[in-house]
């Protein structure tokens, strides 16, 4: 048995989502399907840990949350009206139990629970400096550096030491955190990664995605927005701005592919957003052709948006199986090179003898792209030409999206016609950053960007410490990620 590399499809991943919810009987059976609509923001394993007014109760395991969460016995030994849950994707930390979130931890002033989207880029010195002083880790992941930089705090107010804590790290962060006192929803101030609030009757909700909202009937009411702290218990809900104000800095990619397209991000739908980065590509990059072709899922809107401003007919000209796991047995090397077969097959009646415009988000490794090329030639294609709606990725992410090195981006090592030639299509082309947020209603401000773009720019909003003691390991940084 062998597993598929996750960039073998030459696609970053997020490395988790969160969602959270206080004032609901069986609070966690909310928790399991809101997790059930943030599973692609990570797919290797899934927690919940609830608190029914006396106790907490968690449940971690390995793998997606249908088959882990989707039983009455696993409900069942999470009572109560409070609860948080995570859905993970590990990076080039350890793949195991213990570091599956939420973690928890019986502090001096009762259980502490936390669930966490983001990164955090001085995690390994803050480590360093907990080891030193006694702390003793259960995991590799950073969120641990948060449990203990509270437990170690001098404050003797619960919410004064969480925010204590997080005054001491960089980097991104989406926190839910459980207590006996409360649910509390936290946002870094530059809000690289999303969180969104809500309402189902008098039950308040917290999710990454506005879809997490919307599988369990809840209402939207608003983002938490960058560098607030949100708390509620039995008294209410109150907001505070514990942290130094700055300009917010979101992340860019949320749009291009990491949300799901019925999704509501910064107050912006991701699927308009994305069929305004296919029309802004036709116009920069236009190409005679006779159709524009997706590569699905997640070029599907921003081919959508090609086709309407050129006036190429839209076609599913490549034809996904929704049905192949990342892990499938792959008995010899010749079988191997066929897996991309698994997921994606040319619509071959459709093809043959057409100029193909292909749509897809974004080229990391080039592997994949190259592979659909040549199904397309194979399919009789006459034409391939590749439109991709991204700046081209030349730089790592050390904000809580599973990046490889630069070494590894195709984008940083290649001119775009050394990648045309590498992928072997026609012509090749990337929507330009200022077309990106042309598509988003900004116009890029090149001395003080609206957004985190680093990973097309490589400038990046927060100082990087881990990475700046590592210079010969750039990805060192990623190591105790989620």
């Amino acid at each position: 048995m062998l597993t598929t590399h996750p960039f073998d499809d030459d696609k970053l991943r997020e490395e988790c989502g969160v969602f959270g919810i206080w004032g609901a009987d069986n609070a966690a059976s909310f928790v399991a399907l809101g997790l059930h609509a943030l599973q692609h923001r990570g797919q290797e394993a899934a927690g919940i840990t609830s608190y029914d007014g006396a106790h907490f109760h968690s449940h971690r395991a390995m793998g997606h949350v249908a088959g882990n969460f989707d039983r009455d016995e696993v409900i069942s030994r999470l009572p109560g009206n409070s609860a948080i849950g995570h859905v993970r994707y590990s990076t080039t930390g350890e793949t195991a139990l213990r570091n599956v979130q939420p973690l928890f931890a019986e502090l001096s002033d009762g259980g502490f629970a936390v669930a966490h989207n983001g990164n955090l880029s001085n995690s390994m010195k803050l480590r360093r400096t907990l080891n030193r002083r006694g702390s003793i880790f259960q995991s590799t992941s950073d969120t641990e550096v948060i449990i203990h930089l509270v437990a170690t705090s001098q404050f003797s107010v619960p919410l004064e030491r969480l925010v204590d804590a997080l005054k001491q790290v960089e980097g991104a962060y989406s926190l839910l955190v459980l207590t006996d006192q409360g649910l509390v929803a936290c946002r870094d101030p530059l809000g690289i990664r999303p969180l969104v609030m809500g309402k189902l009757g008098e039950a308040t909700i917290f999710a990454s995605e506005s879809v997490g909202l919307d599988v369990i009937g809840a209402t939207f009411i608003r983002d938490v927005e960058p560098g607030e702290m949100v708390i509620v218990n039995g008294s209410g809900l109150r907001s505070f701005r514990p942290f130094e104000q700055v300009k917010p800095r979101p992340c860019i990619f949320e749009h291009v592919y990491f949300s799901r397209p019925d999704s509501i991000v910064d107050g912006t739908s991701v699927y308009e957003v994305r069929k305004n980065i296919g029309a802004e590509l036709s116009r920069e990059a236009p190409v005679e052709a006779d159709i524009v072709v997706p590569v699905p899922d997640s070029g599907v809107p921003a081919a959508l948006g090609f086709s309407q401003a050129s006036a190429i007919p839209f076609e599913l000209g490549i034809i996904r199986s929704h049905y192949v796991g990342r892990t499938f047995i792959q008995p010899n090397q010749e079988v191997r090179h066929l897996g991309v077969k698994l997921k994606h097959n040319a619509n071959s009646m459709l093809i043959a003898g057409k100029r193909i415009v292909l749509i897809d988000d974004s080229i990391v490794r080039g592997t994949t792209s190259h592979k659909i090329v040549q199904m397309m030639r194979d399919a009789g294609a006459r034409e391939v030409h590749m439109r991709i709606a991204s700046p081209p990725t030349k730089h790592s992410c050390f904000y809580g999206v599973d990046t490889p090195e630069p070494a590894k981006l195709l984008a940083s090592q290649m001119s775009v016609e050394q990648m045309r030639d590498y992928i072997n299509a026609d012509s090749l082309a990337f929507v330009s950053i200022e077309g990106l947020y042309r598509a988003l209603g900004d116009s890029r401000d090149s001395a003080e960007p609206q957004r985190c773009d680093a990973c097309f720019t490589g400038e990046y909003p927060t100082r990087l410490t881990d990475s700046e003691d590592s210079p010969a390991a750039p990805g060192l940084a990623l190591v105790s990620s989620r």
